[in-house]
């Protein structure tokens, strides 16, 4: 497998023992650039290494290990990216513009993913605006009804469904998106040469899997998704890594959903990463107030940590700030993480976060999510002078299905369209 120089220096500095995404990106800052950080001295390094592990940090690898880790990353890289070739695995770096744009904000964000399946939504489509989806393993009838609940109304109006391929509240949330030909995304906390949980092996096939399309051209398969990871290929499944994959979870995604998590539950270290680091919005199904599998997720809403939703709708109208950020380009401003310019990959970043009126009025002008002047938006409002369901609106307007759907979402949230069961219709006024 081919990949461009700073792909395989980033992969080199991930390969090395006891250096994670923090150290990483202060060699960067340092250095200037991947390929300039492989060349350092073990002084120059030393300077650069954070003055105490954190949790983007491996441990506390000394500069002279990392300069001679650096020496010997070569064959490793080459070792790796032969492994990646022969199953079908993709990488991308931290630079490159496919990487995603939200995960790329995070305080530690991952400096190189690995992939299968799609990573970037379709060529043509608006960014996907992506859910997180996460709750027990050990789940109850209630919260599988709810998850898919939740997971195939949030996929038919267009956002994509992220969480953690695990057991439980993980896979019912996938298993829906897919159901109703949405796109899903799963974070896996081990290499992609494993398959965990080894039961998901054809569900993570079937969201990797190409769009097929009948004779008259409709999308008949759910729009390809990816199953991703930050780990070396052959790095088993070990719950050490577990919450490191949570944070994934949370860039990904404009804001978490947590749907019944006990009290020591993974999911809760999710919605807290998310609230505290990255500036997300979190929300709780509420839970059955007697059941165990649900006291995690009830403490955060007694606790007004998250917010109270009982319908799809209360999370996309929860999403509705910042997919509009996200929509304009905005939303590195608007929900800053709190970290420092050091710790920043590939870029400054203020060490606190915007929160006056002021400065996000000014971060972005226009308040909607959408423009009047978007000529594919327009089309779509004139063509629902009478109410249509998404296929019928796409063949009227002449718009690939998926592309359909991520504006349906933003005229959703801008309140000029709403959703009648399968059939959408244009607001008073909405054109």
């Amino acid at each position: 497998m081919h990949v461009d120089a700073p792909t395989l220096a980033l992969l080199r500095l991930t390969l090395i023992e006891n250096v994670g995404p923090a150290t990483i990106a202060r060699l960067l800052a340092r250095a200037g650039s991947p390929e300039a950080a492989l060349h350092l001295s073990a002084a120059e390094i030393d300077a650069a290494r954070p003055k105490s592990p954190g949790r983007g940090s491996r441990g506390g690898a000394s500069g002279t290990s990392i300069a001679a880790g650096i020496r010997e990353s070569q064959s490793r890289a080459e070792d790796e990216l032969a492994r990646a070739d022969k199953l079908n695995i993709r990488l991308v770096g931290i630079h490159d513009p496919a990487y995603p744009a939200l995960l790329r904000e995070i305080p530690d964000a991952p400096p190189i993913l690995y992939y299968k399946g799609t990573l970037d939504p379709v060529a043509g489509a608006s960014p996907g605006f992506g859910v997180g989806i996460v709750g027990s393993r050990s789940c109850t009838t209630y919260g599988l009804e709810q998850t898919t609940r939740f997971a195939a109304a949030l996929a038919r109006s267009g956002l994509v469904i992220i969480s953690g391929g695990a057991r439980g509240i993980d896979t019912a949330a996938h298993r829906a998106a897919l159901m109703h030909q949405g796109r899903t995304i799963a974070v896996m906390g081990c290499g992609l040469g494993h398959t965990y949980p080894p039961e998901n092996q054809e569900l993570f096939e079937r969201i990797c899997a190409p769009a097929q399309t009948n004779a008259a051209g409709e999308v008949i398969t759910p729009t390809p998704g990816a199953v991703l990871s930050e780990l070396p290929i052959d790095t088993p499944p070990d719950s050490r890594n577990f919450p490191r994959r949570n944070r994934i979870i949370s860039g990904l995604s404009l804001g978490v959903l947590v749907i019944e998590a006990a009290r020591k539950s993974g999911a809760l270290i999710t919605a807290k990463i998310a609230a505290e680091e990255h500036g997300r919005e979190v929300c709780v199904v509420p839970g059955r107030v007697d059941s165990p599998s649900s006291e995690g997720s009830n403490d955060l809403l007694k606790s007004g940590g998250a917010a109270f939703v009982t319908e799809p709708g209360d999370v996309i109208a929860m999403l509705e700030s910042a997919a509009r950020h996200q929509h304009a380009g905005t939303h590195a401003a608007r929900f800053q993480p709190l970290v420092s310019a050091d710790d920043s990959l590939f870029g400054s970043a203020p060490n606190t976060r915007v929160s006056s009126r002021a400065a996000v009025a000014a971060a972005s002008p226009d308040t909607t999510p959408v423009s009047i002047g978007n000529p594919e938006q327009v089309k779509i409002l004139a063509a629902l002078d009478s109410e249509r369901t998404a296929d019928e609106l796409a063949d009227a307007v002449g718009m690939d299905i998926v592309k359909l759907r991520s504006h349906l979402t933003l005229l959703e949230i801008a309140g000029r369209v709403r959703r009648h069961g399968s059939r959408f219709a244009r607001v008073s006024g909405g054109i």
